[in-house]
């Protein structure tokens, strides 16, 4: 049995629109950006994960970065192939040594069958032997340390970089679920449709996510507001690039409608929550997890939302990949949460 596990090798992957992590025996070896720079001639990778965001918006025309993933999903089949070899290929073990990869990849809960099997064959074009997927807000309950098979209620919310997972699970299932394709990208867009509007400028992505990380806000009245940040981009009146300071307060109004948009499926979820679970989740309150757990002040609004408690995993960011890593270990435990295929 030790020869055997000598020769594989395991990997718990947390395959996100925005970023992809990766556990090796219980540590975060890989935490990246999922974005492909290409060369458009030839075809050729030339980076991924950060060196490609460094790319990103600032290519000539020989070069493109693409971003595979969509809403969660696999949008462009070869740069996902490309990401997940790139990303595997930093762990920085010679694959040489190992004949068996396993892997277990997270997905969204509201995933197509064809979407799920677009994951399932990007994992057999990297050689994987044995694949599992598991749906993220299952992976979150366990990353948070959830007893997922207790008769009890747990309702989680993760809020990743394309899509928002609502779930109650109880019993090693998910009892009810909504999937909304609102979440972190859709932030970035407001944020980048409100310069424009408000301010006549234009930002790139790249601007946009470094607004939302220092002055987000899904609230305006923040108990300890941060100082008002120093945005650059183009006038869109003159051509020329130009400077303004932006602040929470600006960041919460871009925000607020999609932020409505999440309350609204949280609500359907809690409606369509049988009576006795909801008993549960009216002791314990909700989980949030994912980057937009981090949105200043979004606990306090969900909670006046809802009138419930509402809990922030600790470090959310990697509270889906933990969870993923902790099914890696315990495969023939969890097995009847994942789907499996072995080649």
């Amino acid at each position: 049995m030790r020869f055997f596990n000598f020769f594989t090798q395991e990997l718990a992957v947390d395959l996100g629109t925005a970023n992809t992590l990766i556990i090796q025996n219980d540590k975060v070896v890989v935490d990246e950006p999922s974005i492909v720079a290409i060369n458009r001639n030839t075809g050729e990778v030339i980076a991924v994960g950060n060196r490609a965001m460094m790319m990103h918006e600032k290519t000539h025309d020989n070069i493109k970065t693409i971003r595979p993933l969509k809403d969660g999903v696999i949008a462009d089949f070869q740069a996902a192939e490309a990401l997940i070899q790139g990303l595997i290929n930093m762990i920085g073990e010679k694959r040489r040594f190992f004949t068996h990869l396993k892997m277990v990849i997270c997905i969204p809960s509201g995933i197509t069958e064809v979407e799920k099997r677009a994951v399932f064959d990007s994992a057999d074009h990297v050689d994987s032997k044995e694949t599992y997927l598991i749906h993220e807000p299952m992976a979150a309950a366990l990353g948070i340390g959830l007893d997922v098979e207790e008769p009890v209620g747990n309702m989680v919310i993760d809020i990743g970089g394309g899509t928002t997972e609502i779930a109650v699970i109880a019993l090693s299932g998910i009892v009810t679920d909504q999937s909304i394709r609102i979440a972190g990208d859709e932030f970035t867009n407001d944020i980048i449709d409100y310069m424009k509007r408000k301010h006549n400028l234009l930002i790139g992505e790249r601007t946009a996510e470094q607004i939302k990380i220092n002055v987000g806000s899904a609230i305006q009245d923040l108990q300890d507001p941060p100082p008002r940040y120093a945005v650059n981009g183009r006038d869109l009146l003159t051509g020329i690039p130009k400077q303004i300071f932006t602040t929470h307060i600006e960041v919460s109004e871009a925000l607020d409608k999609s932020i409505a948009k999440i309350e609204e499926a949280v609500l359907k979820a809690l409606e369509d929550t049988p009576p006795e679970l909801s008993s549960d989740i009216f002791s314990k309150g909700i989980y949030l997890t994912g980057g937009g757990a981090l949105l200043r002040g979004l606990d306090k609004r969900m909670s006046s939302k809802t009138k419930l408690k509402i809990h922030v995993a600790e470090d959310p960011l990697k509270a889906v990949v933990r969870g993923t890593g902790i099914a890696l270990k315990n495969t023939e435990r969890y097995s009847f949460l994942m789907d499996r295929k072995s080649i």
